[in-house]
C-alpha cells in the first residue's frame, strides 16, 4: 500500500491530511474569534433606524474578518504542508490562538475608526473623542501601537512555525522544491512583522498630536499597503534561494517552461490550405 502523501496544488506533499486535535482546537478558536467580531457593544437593534445604523459597521467587520481569516489560512496551510504535532508546534499554535483572541477588539476598533474617519458616514460602537468633541489624536497613536504589536506578533508566530518546519526539513523529507518554497514563505511572513514595527515606529515618532499636523496621522496606517509588493518580493527571494542552492552544489530540478496551447492551435488552423 502506497503511503506517500498526496501532492498539493502548491507543490507540497500533504503531510497533514488527517485533522489532529490541535488543528481542530485552533479552528474552533478562530471561529470563536470571528464570533467576537460580530458581537457589538450595546443591545440588539430594536428598530429599523437602529438596524440601518448597525449595518454601517459591515465594512469594518468585513476587513477584520479578512485579516483573521488570513492568519487562520496561514496556520491551516502550514498544518497541511508539514503535519507537525510536536511540542513546539503545540506551543506556537496555542500562542497564535492566544494572540488572535487578544487581537480581535483592537482590530475591530481600528477598522471602525478608519472607516468612520475616512467616510464620516460609518459610525462604530467604539469612538475615540476628546472633551471638545473631536478625535483625540493621542489615542489614535495608541491604537496604532496596539494594532502594530498585535499584527507583528501574529506574523512573527507564523514565521516561527515555518522556521520550525525548516529545522525539521530532513526528518520531514522535504524535496528541493519544498525547501525553496519553505524559505520563500519565511521571507513572505517576515514582511508582516517588519511592516508592523515600521508602522509602530512612525506612530511613535510622527508629530500628529496637534490638529495642525492631523494629516500625518494616516501615515502609520498606510504602511500596511506595502503588503501589495509581497508577490514581487517572493519572486526575488525564490530566484536567490535557487541560486544559493546551486552554488552549494544542490541539484535543482528544471523549472518547466510555460506552455501556451491556444495560440499554437489557432496558428495551425490559420496555416491550413483547403483541399
Amino acid at each position: 500500500m502506497d503511503r506517500t502523501p498526496p501532492m498539493r496544488k502548491d507543490g507540497f506533499r500533504e503531510r497533514g491530511h488527517q485533522v489532529t486535535r490541535l488543528e481542530a482546537f485552533v479552528d474552533a478558536a478562530f471561529a470563536f474569534a470571528v464570533t467576537l467580531l460580530v458581537i457589538r457593544v450595546g443591545t440588539v437593534p430594536e428598530s429599523v433606524p437602529a438596524m440601518v445604523e448597525a449595518l454601517k459597521g459591515i465594512p469594518a467587520f468585513a476587513a477584520s474578518f479578512a485579516l483573521v481569516a488570513m492568519f487562520w489560512h496561514a496556520h491551516n496551510t502550514w498544518s497541511r504542508r508539514f503535519g507537525l504535532d510536536d511540542g513546539m508546534a503545540l506551543f506556537l499554535s496555542l500562542l497564535l490562538v492566544f494572540l488572535v483572541l487578544l487581537y480581535v477588539y483592537p482590530l475591530r476598533m481600528m477598522f471602525g475608526l478608519a472607516f468612520g474617519w475616512a467616510t464620516r458616514a460609518l459610525p462604530e460602537a467604539w469612538r475615540i473623542q476628546s472633551g471638545y468633541g473631536g478625535v483625540e489624536l493621542a489615542d489614535v497613536r495608541r491604537m496604532y501601537i496596539v494594532y502594530a504589536v498585535a499584527w507583528s506578533t501574529l506574523g512573527f508566530v507564523v514565521v516561527l512555525l515555518y522556521r520550525h518546519a525548516w529545522k525539521l526539513r530532513a526528518a520531514l523529507g522535504l524535496t528541493v522544491d519544498e525547501q525553496v518554497a519553505t524559505r520563500v514563505e519565511l521571507v513572505r511572513w517576515s514582511i508582516v512583522p517588519a511592516l508592523g514595527v515600521l508602522s509602530m515606529v512612525l506612530a511613535m515618532l510622527l508629530p500628529f498630536d496637534d490638529m495642525r499636523n492631523a494629516a500625518l496621522a494616516g501615515i502609520p496606517g498606510m504602511v500596511y499597503a506595502l503588503m501589495a509588493f509581497t508577490g514581487a518580493i517572493m519572486q526575488v527571494a525564490e530566484r536567490r534561494e535557487r541560486a544559493r542552492m546551486q552554488r552549494a552544489g544542490i541539484a535543482m530540478p528544471p523549472v518547466p517552461p510555460a506552455t501556451v496551447v491556444g495560440p499554437k492551435r489557432r496558428r495551425r488552423r490559420r496555416n491550413r490550405v483547403p483541399a
